[in-house]
């Protein structure tokens, strides 16, 4: 297993736990030392236990030595990073750098699987690098979940693996034997296609509620309900159509503008995609616009106004922050001259250096000291129990804009406060 992220781990720890023998392999010295006391620095249900069990029943192993990794492995696993590039191309400089770094030391007849998130060709551009016949290079994206990654490893919707060589597909689909879920076999290409059409249609499916939470307030009807309603047909499906401040996090972003580069330099148009990514950036202006005009500003600056946030990372649970929402639409209040102050549970111990853009507290009713207005962008349950009484006694303002919709109303009318939500003309109504 090369690389330790978030894939590699849980990938590494749970083979293991199925019975496999597992080396992983990672560049960063430190983080290896600390993986081989168990120490896990992701913020993730179940992986420290299934780390800390694996090491335990000796079915796994961390190194530095990545060459070392892979001489006697039977399959070996590239699972690295591949952020946004020039021009919103996936960058694939890691995947190519350990390709040239394993290439003479990789034994006959083992296979190489891509499980980073590749662009449609990288299957045949490993290939091409490695340069070694006697070695299939297998593409077998992931599905995992941050918050919910072991689970989702353990419990697959689906299992896809892409080869020309299908004695080398056999022998990946084996690992994952005693996984109940449907196996997809198909072609490198379809494969690594289809983790980058999954991430887009989710991408949609999330501006689409976020658009259509607009709707909801200019006809005064409830995004909840309508959502429920539209969600309980199965050809449709109910996850991804909550309204929030937009989607981001590791995958969306890069996912989608590394899909909408390919396709341009394919000569193909796809406005659809385009409109998903550009919805999603006009959305979390308009939320900036709404938190503008309910400070009393009347030329969009919110020069000298101070107003707290409530959530950083991109998702609750997880420790996360890359492409998160809640920064961006934190970065667009700041360049009106907002001054920011952030309470998020997940980085009361971490405390990532964000001095730039917020001053970070782990205190949330410190957080509203002076503040003109709450923003919440996280959808922490935590946040549901705060001291909102505390909090609105150390306010400038009253007005908490819930772009989660996640808090009770009512509970914050009796503190003094006025809830606004996305997709809501008026308090949430109770479910029978």
């Amino acid at each position: 297993m090369i690389g330790t992220g978030y894939v590699g781990l849980t990938t590494g720890a749970c083979l293991a736990s199925l019975g496999h023998r597992v080396v992983c392999a990672d560049a960063d010295p430190n983080k290896v030392e600390r993986l081989r006391q168990a120490r896990v620095d992701i913020l993730e249900p179940d992986l420290p236990g299934t780390v800390r069990d694996a090491l335990d029943a000796d079915l796994l192993e961390f190194t530095g030595d990545t060459a070392a990794a892979v001489t006697e492995a039977e399959v070996v696993f590239l699972c690295l990073p591949t952020p946004m590039g020039a021009g919103g191309a996936a960058d694939l400089a890691a995947v190519e750098a350990v390709a040239g770094q394993i290439r003479d030391v990789l034994p006959t007849g083992c296979v190489v699987v891509n499980k980073s998130t590749v662009p449609v060709g990288t299957g045949e551009r490993v290939a091409a690098l490695l340069g070694r016949p006697d070695v299939a290079v297998v593409s077998n994206p992931e599905f995992l979940r941050e918050g919910r990654a072991v689970h989702d490893f353990l419990h697959p919707d689906r299992i896809v693996i892409g080869a020309a060589d299908q004695d080398a597909a056999r022998r990946v689909a084996d690992l994952y034997a005693g996984l109940d879920a449907p196996l997809v076999l198909t072609d490198p290409a379809s494969a690594e296609l289809t983790k980058y059409a999954a991430n887009f249609f989710l991408a949609m499916k999330l501006s689409f509620a976020n658009n259509l939470a607009t709707v909801c307030e200019r006809f005064g009807a409830d995004i909840s309900d309508v959502t429920e309603g539209i969600g309980r047909d199965p050809r449709i499906g109910s996850a991804f159509l909550r309204p929030g401040p937009g989607w981001g996090g590791s995958c969306l972003p890069k996912d989608t503008h590394a899909l909408l580069t390919a396709c341009d330099q394919a000569g193909v148009d796809f406005p659809l995609l385009s409109a998903t990514i550009e919805t999603n950036v006009t959305h979390q202006r308009q939320l900036v616009e709404r938190v503008t005009a309910a400070c009393g500003s009347t030329d969009g600056s919110l020069r000298g106004v101070r107003i707290a946030l409530y959530g950083l990372t991109f998702k609750a649970g997880t420790s996360d922050l890359r492409d998160s929402p809640a920064l961006a639409v934190a970065r667009l209040l700041r360049e009106r001259g907002a001054e920011l102050t952030a309470y998020d549970p997940a980085l009361r111990e971490e405390r990532p250096d964000l001095s730039d853009l917020v001053d970070l507290v782990d205190d949330p009713v410190r957080a509203a000291d002076g503040a003109a207005a709450c923003v919440v962008l996280t959808e922490w349950p935590e946040l549901r129990d705060l001291d909102w009484a505390a909090i609105a006694a150390r306010m400038a303002g009253h007005e908490v804009h819930d772009f989660r919709n996640l808090l009770d109303a009512d509970r914050l009318a009796r503190a003094g406060l006025s809830w606004q939500g996305i997709g809501r003309t008026a308090a949430p109504a109770r479910v029978a």
